[in-house]
Formats: C-alpha cells, structure tokens, sequence
C-alpha cells in the first residue's frame, strides 16, 4: 500500500516522522504491505517549487492509498498568486473532500471540562460561508463600499444530502444516534434545505434516532450534557466552531483527531497548527496526528475490505488511550516528560 507523507510547516515534520515510524511499527505487527514516501508540502515547496503545493503533488495524492498531511502555517504564506496556496483547501477542492470528520472523546486520567464526552461531529466540508469553498472564480466576499461587506453562502442539495448520508452510515456503526444541527429557523432557506436533505438521509439509512437541534443551543448542550450526544452533523462553519469548543472540552485539540473524506479519497491532518513557537524543541505532542490516522486506517480498512487495517487502527487507539492514562507516558504539555521522539518511541515499543 502506497503512504504518502506530506509533513509541512513548524512542528509538522516532529510529528510526522513520529507517526511514520508508528505506522512502521504497525505495518510489522499487522503485515500491511506498507510502502512510504515523504512529499515536499507548504515552505518547503515554496523554496523548491515555486508554490506550497504543485498540481503534480495533488495527483500523487489522488493515486495513493493513504495520504498524511501535517499541519501547515498558511497565516505566513504569501498571496497565492506568489505561490502561497493553502495545501488543504487545494487538496479538499481538487480531491472533493466533502467530510470533515472529528471525533471528541475524554480519555481516562487526563483533565476535561467535562466528565464524559465520546462523539464525532460530520461537519459539511465544500460549501458554506467559507470563501474558498463558495465560488467557482472569485471569493464570495464583496464589499461596495469602504462600510459595507457582504458574504455568499452556498448550500447545496447534493452537498447536504451527501454530508448527512456519510454521517448516517458512521452513526450506524456507532451508538445509532443521529443529531442534525442547523439554525432553519433564521436561515429558513439555506438551513431549511440542508435539514431537509439531512432527514432524508438519515431516514433512508433507517434505524437511527434522529433528533434536531439549533446551533446556539448545540453550543450549551456540548457543555451540559455532551455524553447525550454520539454522531453530529452540520454545516461547515457550525461545525468548524462546534468541533473545536467539543475538542477543548474534552481535553485540547492535541487529544482531537481529523479526517477529511471523499468518495475515493481520505486525508488525514491534525486538527491543530503549526505551532511555529515550539517547531524543532521536540515538544510537540503528536497525538493528534497519529489518532487522524488511525481514522485514516479504519476508513482505508472499511473501504477496501481489509480486516488487517481496520485491526492496526483499533490497536493504535487503545495503545494510546492506554499511554494517556499514565503520566510517565505523556508529553510535557500533558503533565508528562516525555518529548515528541520519546512519546513515538515508547509507543512504537507497545505496539
């Protein structure tokens, strides 16, 4: 199986060279048939390339069987017109990436704003408010005048329809309960649509309990009640906001782990940054990068038949909740000692 490994900016080759040897560590115990190669992304292509991803990149990543990206520091890129694309949002548009996945869980032994909290919030990933996703040639944003700025939202049929039916299927295999988030009250067409589309996929996936909530209220009941919650789907920017504030309830964004599916493709990438400030301490805490993909190993798993996938994925959650649990086998910025290469090693030794 071709890996394509993509480590980008600041703290991102730390993290990604633990979790290529994690995956190594995996590809003996499991017999994956693993085969990795390292692809230049963000300043590093900038220097070598011209841009921070090349058309050339994309492809390969299309081809291969599982693709790695690390996070990358877009705040410091220049226009895009010099070169400085967002690699991200150029592999989610070429690669149409519609699923956001990000599942937030409270891991035993370590602080949480909450007791409980074991859920996955499907956040639409293609359309919405967000510039880069609304328009064809342009940004979605104008402004006539020096005092007036207007933004476009784009809400789709087939994007919402799409984006409920893949959490319908993941709720199906989980807990079998489906929330549909929305703010149709307000937004009566656009958020009418999607919660409309919303229903019709979770009934045409049947046996579900499906219920509906407001976004403000989502907001407060993450906070009240989230262990009454398992499988939340919602529009790109509710759920952009919603996935960080269930992320930091349940421990930080570096607990917190990302997939962005397609029909046919899957990437995995950290649901925090850079980290500019820290890049080459060997501090970093890489766990985020490493549960995106265990994410990415279940779904290849589901996806190609492979029970062996799907095995390596389920042995590296377990190993790590198992290493959280324990102070002595934690990094730094969790109350531990260890540093980012130690925590891989460590983890690499269990597995």
């Amino acid at each position: 199986m071709d890996v394509v490994l993509m480590p980008g900016d600041g703290i991102g080759p730390e993290i990604t060279s633990v979790t290529c040897k994690v995956l190594e560590a995996l590809d003996r115990s499991f017999s994956l048939g693993l085969k990795f190669s390292n692809e230049d992304v963000g300043f590093t292509s900038l220097e070598k390339h011209g841009a921070t991803i090349t058309p050339e990149l994309i492809e390969r990543v299309r081809k291969a069987d599982l693709a790695i990206l690390g996070p990358v520091d877009t705040a410091h890129y220049p226009p895009a017109d010099q070169g400085g694309i967002n690699p991200s949002a150029a592999l989610r548009i070429n690669l149409d990436l519609y699923a956001n996945v990000r599942p937030s869980k409270v891991f035993e032994g370590l602080p949480s704003a909450v007791a409980n909290m074991d859920l996955v919030i499907v956040r639409e990933n293609t359309e919405g408010f967000y510039a880069d996703r609304t328009m064809y040639a342009g940004t979605g944003e104008v402004m006539p005048t020096p005092d007036l700025a207007l933004a476009t939202r784009k809400v789709t049929r087939q994007g919402s329809y799409r984006v409920a039916a893949y959490a319908a299927r993941l709720a199906a295999k989980r807990r079998g309960h489906l929330t549909i988030v929305h703010k149709a009250n307000v937004l009566k067409l656009s958020d009418g649509l999607f919660l409309s589309e919303a229903e019709k996929a979770a009934a045409k996936q049947g046996g579900l309990e499906v219920r509906e909530e407001h976004v403000d209220a989502m907001a407060s009941l993450l906070v009240r009640t989230p262990e009454a919650f398992d499988v939340i789907v919602t529009t790109n920017m509710f759920g952009d906001i919603l996935s960080n504030e269930a992320a930091e309830l349940a421990g930080g964004l570096g607990l917190s782990g990302s997939l962005n599916v397609g029909d046919e493709n899957a990437i995995a990438q950290a649901s925090h940054g850079s980290a500019p400030d820290i890049a080459g301490k060997n501090i970093a805490n890489p766990v985020s990068l490493l549960l995106s993909t265990a994410l990415l190993l279940e779904w290849k798993g589901a996806k190609a038949g492979r029970n062996d996938l799907q095995q390596a994925a389920n042995r590296l959650d377990i190993v790590i909740a198992e290493m959280l649990k324990n102070p002595n086998t934690r990094t730094t910025d969790l109350g531990g000692t260890l540093s980012c290469s130690d925590f891989g090693s460590i983890l690499v030794e269990k597995l």
